[in-house]
């Protein structure tokens, strides 16, 4: 695997933590929304991540026994909808209450999500400081010469 490379595989993990931050936004922006019916009710939403393996990205190691199941990045294969219980609330009072009197909140656990954020958030910095190595390394590979 070439120097190169290495932009290539940070660029994609730094775009699926990215998404893992805006859907992790998108969350705590709505754990506190209310809603008169289980089906009109925000639930929780969670990207799904997957490998990108060397063919995928069109990369050919000639002359080099690469294992076929290193990765070259990180794919978001999509976002899904989290089947945890939606939380109903008695509160005949509230104005969006149904029928019953019961009122509907997200199954967004907004102590979970900051953890999904730090989470998040590190990874991203890492590879931004994997791409910042990378070309600290390629700028004093070009100093060699002199």
């Amino acid at each position: 695997m070439s120097l190169g490379n290495v932009f290539d595989i940070a660029g994609t993990g730094m775009m699926a933590q990215s998404i893992r931050l805006n859907t992790t936004a998108s969350n705590i922006a709505n754990a506190e929304t209310v809603s008169s019916s289980i089906d009109e009710t925000y639930r929780a939403r969670h990207p799904v991540f997957s490998q990108i393996h060397k063919d995928e990205m069109g990369y050919k190691f000639e002359g080099v026994d690469v294992n076929e199941d290193i990765g070259n990045g990180v794919h978001v294969m999509g976002v899904v909808e989290s089947d945890a219980p939606l939380e109903a609330r008695y509160n005949p009072e509230h104005p969006m209450a149904d029928e019953e009197g019961y009122v509907y909140y997200p199954n967004v656990n907004v102590v979970e999500e900051m953890a999904n954020m730090i989470s998040a958030s590190r990874s991203y910095q890492t590879n931004v400081d994997i791409m910042n190595t990378a070309k600290t390394m390629m700028q004093q590979i070009l100093t060699l010469g002199k």
